[in-house]
């Protein structure tokens, strides 16, 4: 541990830049917050400190050292066999001049198919046949009936087709990681007064813990001292920072905008998000797609008629023929090809921002007849704008008004921050200078403007002021609550002057990408579910060309009508970003989250696009019907040489070494097009960048 009586803060450019993967483009956000903690300072002085180094990659978190040892291990294991087939069908080939080297072959081929003959051995003692038995069979005819060559062949194919399935896994794998690549794993302890810089993993519930301005909260906890602006949008999803002081709660992964807090730990170690992300990690790549179900159980049901079909062509076509038609059967083709395409699209996808927890969302995706938006920070931009300026005493204009606000604002760059500057530049407005030394920060903002005192903030901020309230507020405010809107009050020397209303902004591309979904993916109804007054809604519902809406609703209420929804038989994707949106993500079918939304949301969604809207829902979309297609010509394929196989037994005199072609075959057939998708997209990704 390191102790040290003060330290200087991160600054929240470098924060966000952690939080920000690295898909080849510049995180406007990132970028627009750049050095704001050299204006946000901590409302006590601080003398120069070495910089927090608790930001660094968290691999145990991911994964065990046992499980990456066991992966190293099997990567190891599964080279030797594919040396050992190799070595195995060199030697068959030499044994057509050579013969008493296929005897080599014979160990090489029972090493390799080891594991299936353990497999058949353990289903027999339950007396039950599988996927084994028939490999078993065939293995054994291929040895005893000399087929050297043609049994070292199936052996290299089947442990390539593993190995790569193993890299591409492990590419996906490493991918997801690199997307939380850095997390916080400090806090900073206070104990008798001296801040110590100590690991997450060692503070307990009931300590005491510091963050100053543009710092990340660790934990979850109870403010006992200070104030402070928090932008809880990565829990809350809600843009509009949140004031912190005594006795109010603050949460882990939510960033400190200004001022100091001292807290109280609630919730720390395993509840921490650190904790979550490593779970949906290790979870993300286990989940086997529909496709991959789909294929296995086939291959189980399949195996016995295969068998009887074999005893019925013995005495037809001999021993032979027999275990030709046995050797039809696709057994681990389709295990393989089906996961091999799951995880390309994952690769896919994570490399255009979008992250895929579960893998069967993408065989779901397909079947969505009905899209479910949550209003707030899903079909509203995070930065709000401004609709009206409100004046309210004589001697001070509209303009007067935002020129004061945009110049206390200046130096932020939280969202409602950057709606005042931007509308102040639109109206051509010069923002005065500020005089530095007048300059504070609490629950709002006060600062010496052309000899004025100027203040800016919360009604909350204002009545801590002392400063009254004139009557036509109040039917402003009441005004503004039924349209959804916010309003930030503006006092000058002690009086309240007037007020900036701002509105939500609706993401400029949301009615065009909702309507491509509609046409392209067979979306037959779209819903808006909202806490928001019915009339706001109702008119964004109009605008965006949603078919129905639901206002009003309690945070309890959305998963109830999802719910309904899929009772009345509709197949409904959510898509939410609150924590009050958990429940019903939940419900829904297929569930997606945003960047930057709630801990929560991004914990319990399916999917979540990085890029914080909704520009990439349309190629999730396409991503989903491509992976249908996929496996579906892989099924094709495997199923039509199967087929041709059977036939070719019976009627064209098939032996093994026909059946054993077709089968290495339509592994390669269906390999070439699950790695297809991956080659497709990263060829058109050199071409948009030259």
């Amino acid at each position: 541990m390191m102790a040290k009586l003060f330290k200087p803060s991160k600054t929240l450019g470098e924060i966000l830049a952690l939080q920000t993967p690295d898909f080849g483009q510049t995180d406007e956000r990132s970028e627009g917050l750049q050095g704001l903690s050299a204006w946000l300072a901590p409302t006590q002085p601080s003398a120069p400190k070495p910089a927090r180094t608790g930001y660094q990659v968290q691999m145990e978190h991911i994964s065990s050292p046992a499980e990456l040892q066991r992966r190293l291990e099997r990567s190891r294991y599964n080279d030797r066999k594919i040396k050992i087939a190799v070595a195995s069908l060199v030697c068959a080939t030499l044994g057509q001049w050579l013969w008493p080297l296929n005897l080599l072959c014979i160990p090489c081929i029972l090493f390799n198919s080891g594991h299936w003959y353990k497999k058949a051995y353990d289903l027999a003692k339950q007396g039950r046949v599988g996927v084994g038995t028939i490999f078993v069979f065939t293995v054994t005819g291929m040895i005893l009936n000399g087929y050297f060559w043609i049994g070292s062949l199936v052996s290299l194919v089947a442990q390539l087709s593993i190995k790569l399935t193993s890299m591409v896994t492990d590419d996906s794998r490493n991918r997801l990681v690199d997307i939380y690549r850095q997390v916080p794993n400090t806090a900073w302890l206070l104990v008798d007064g001296i801040e110590t810089e100590t690991p997450l993993a060692q503070i307990r519930v009931g300590d005491k813990v510091v963050v100053n301005a543009g710092e990340i909260i660790p934990v979850d906890g109870t403010v006992l001292a200070g104030q402070a602006l928090v932008d809880e949008q990565m829990l809350t999803g809600e843009a509009h920072p949140v004031e912190k002081a005594l006795d109010e709660a603050v949460f882990a992964g939510t960033v400190l905008l200004a001022g100091r807090l001292e807290a109280r730990v609630d919730k720390s170690g395993g509840d921490t998000a650190i904790a979550r992300i490593g779970q949906i990690l290790n979870n993300t790549i286990e989940y086997k797609s529909t496709a991959q179900l789909r294929a296995e159980i086939l291959s189980d049901r399949t195996v016995a008629p295969t068998l009887l079909a074999g005893l019925v062509a013995f005495p037809l076509l001999g021993p032979m023929g027999a275990l030709a038609v046995v050797d039809t059967h696709f057994r681990q083709r389709l295990s393989i090809l089906s996961p091999l395409a799951l995880m390309n699209y994952l690769n896919i996808a994570s490399r255009h921002g979008i992250l895929i927890k579960d893998g069967r969302s993408l065989d779901l995706l397909h079947q969505v007849d009905t899209l479910v938006f949550d209003k707030t920070g899903t079909l509203t931009d995070a930065q709000p704008r401004v609709t009206a300026v409100h004046a309210f005493v004589g001697g001070y204009c509209d303009a007067d008004i935002l020129r004061f606000a945009a110049a206390a604002e200046h130096k932020q760059s939280h969202p409602i921050a950057l709606a005042i500057l931007a509308e102040a530049a639109r109206r051509g407005l010069g923002v005065p200078l500020v005089d530095e030394s007048e300059y504070k920060i609490g629950f709002g903002l006060c600062v010496a403007v052309e000899g004025r005192e100027v203040r800016v903030g919360s009604r909350r901020f204002m009545e801590s002021s002392g400063i009254s309230r004139p009557e036509t507020l109040n039917s402003i405010e009441a005004h503004c609550h039924a349209k959804g809107h916010s309003l930030v009050l503006v006092a000058c020397d002690g009086a309240l002057a007037g007020a900036v209303e701002l509105a939500p902004t609706v993401r400029p591309q949301a009615k065009a990408i909702i309507g491509e979904i509609k046409r392209r993916h067979g979306i037959t109804a779209t819903y808006i579910i909202s806490g928001d007054q019915d009339a706001p809604t109702a008119k964004l519902a109009h605008e965006l060309d949603i078919d129905h809406y639901f206002a009003e609703t309690l945070p309890e209420e959305k998963a109830a009508l999802i719910e309904r929804l899929t009772n009345e038989g509709r197949f409904v994707c959510y898509i939410g970003d609150g924590i009050n949106d958990a429940i019903a993500l939940k419900k829904s079918h297929v569930s997606i989250s945003l960047r930057g939304a709630s801990t929560v949301a991004t914990d319990t969604a399916q999917i979540v696009l990085m890029e914080s809207d909704l520009d990439h829902l349309v190629k999730l979309f396409d991503y989903a019907h491509e992976f249908r297609t996929n496996t579906d010509i892989s099924f094709a394929v495997v199923a039509g040489t199967t087929l041709i196989g059977i036939s070719g037994a019976f009627f064209l005199h098939f032996g093994l070494a026909q059946t054993t072609m077709l089968s290495v075959g339509s592994i390669v057939i269906g390999v070439a097009n699950s790695m297809r998708p991956l080659l497709h997209h990263r060829a058109g990704q050199n071409v948009r960048q030259s």
